[in-house]
């Protein structure tokens, strides 16, 4: 069986780590990015294709040249405020692409597909702890373009059968221990990466959307994911997939909540300087508390986070955002 496996946006964030792991396992990810929101310097584990998902003449020269035995896609748009604001830009690229994508992978035997997904179809649920089978609640373009694509990766199982594991997550966090890769978005909307422009860029200061939340310290709480682990996982879902493993949802978080506080005051004691941070009004719509039970992916996977505690979430972060700041960017490792 060929080890080929084509990583769709695998010049992107959580892509770039999950290709990482794959090398580590003995595969060969083969990143096909357009370099729209990816980095050339992220492709450091096996060879790159330049490309749009929804260009089928060049997906179909790639799947020809290297003959993958699945597909990992995570070549979406994934802005929500964008999202509401270019929803024609997010179904096209985002639902188009996916249907590109798998049509072409259709023609060339693939039955494997392992999919990033979004917490964002859960939108404001009735839990804190939120399962698999919480009712789907779409606020906005983005969590549609994620819910119509497992919807669509279902219909394709029943269809031709086309085996997928879709991977929602929550907060994705943490960069790679070693340096080799972490996350670069523009723009930025993180939490983790923003505090730490607010230390490293004098002209920036950090806003806090709430602080009467009934929480304990009154800002929202969120379940953050180090994305090591969110790569740890999607090996294994290949792997689950390629035991013959039915098309299946898993939520991937830390199955415990951090409030901005928290997050904020870990970065001080990392950094030893203050967050410069202000208080800002609720955006519409956000919970108090969102979090993942993540006892599926547990028992269906073997997964359970290792890196996800706070500490390595912003110890980690930090490394990769000062070197980013001191501009030490990677060296691209490209191959052809």
């Amino acid at each position: 069986m060929s080890k080929n496996i084509l990583v769709t946006g695998g010049a992107g964030y959580v892509g770039s780590h999950t290709c990482k792991a794959l090398a580590a396992a003995g595969y060969i990810p083969v990143v096909y990015d357009s370099l729209v929101q990816g980095f050339d310097w992220a492709v450091r584990w096996g060879p790159f294709e330049h490309g749009d998902v929804r260009d089928g003449v060049r997906l179909r020269e790639v799947f020809a040249k290297y003959q993958p035995a699945a597909l990992f896609h995570f070549a979406g748009f994934i802005a929500v405020g964008e999202s509401v604001e270019k929803p024609d830009l997010y179904y096209d690229n985002n639902i188009n692409g996916l249907l590109s994508t798998l049509k072409i992978a259709r023609g060339f035997r693939v039955r494997q597909v392992v999919f990033s997904s979004s917490a964002a179809i859960y939108g404001n649920p009735d839990e804190t702890q939120i399962a698999e089978d919480h009712p789907k609640n779409i606020l906005n373009p983005y969590a549609a373009t994620k819910s119509l694509s497992e919807q669509i990766l279902a219909d394709y199982d029943r269809a031709f059968g086309l085996r997928s594991v879709s991977l929602r997550y929550f907060n994705a966090a943490g960069a790679d221990a070693e340096g080799e890769t972490g996350e670069a978005h523009s723009p930025e909307t993180h939490l983790i990466p923003l505090a730490f422009r607010a230390i490293y860029d004098p002209g920036f200061t950090l806003s806090i959307f709430g602080n009467d939340y009934d929480t304990p310290d009154g800002t929202a709480v969120r379940d953050y994911v180090h994305v090591t682990d969110l790569a740890d996982a999607h090996l294994r879902a290949l792997k689950y997939l390629e035991a013959g493993g039915a098309t299946t949802a898993l939520n991937l978080g830390s199955g415990r909540g951090y409030s901005i506080r928290e997050i904020l005051e870990a970065i001080e004691k990392v950094t030893g300087k203050p967050v410069p941070a202000i208080d800002a009004p609720r955006r519409a719509g956000d919970p108090a508390v969102l979090a993942a039970d993540i006892k599926k992916a547990e028992k269906i996977l073997g997964w359970k986070p290792g890196y996800s505690d706070l500490e390595t979430i912003v110890k980690t972060a930090g490394a990769w955002e000062k070197g980013r700041w001191a501009g030490k960017f990677p060296k691209p490792l490209r191959s052809k």
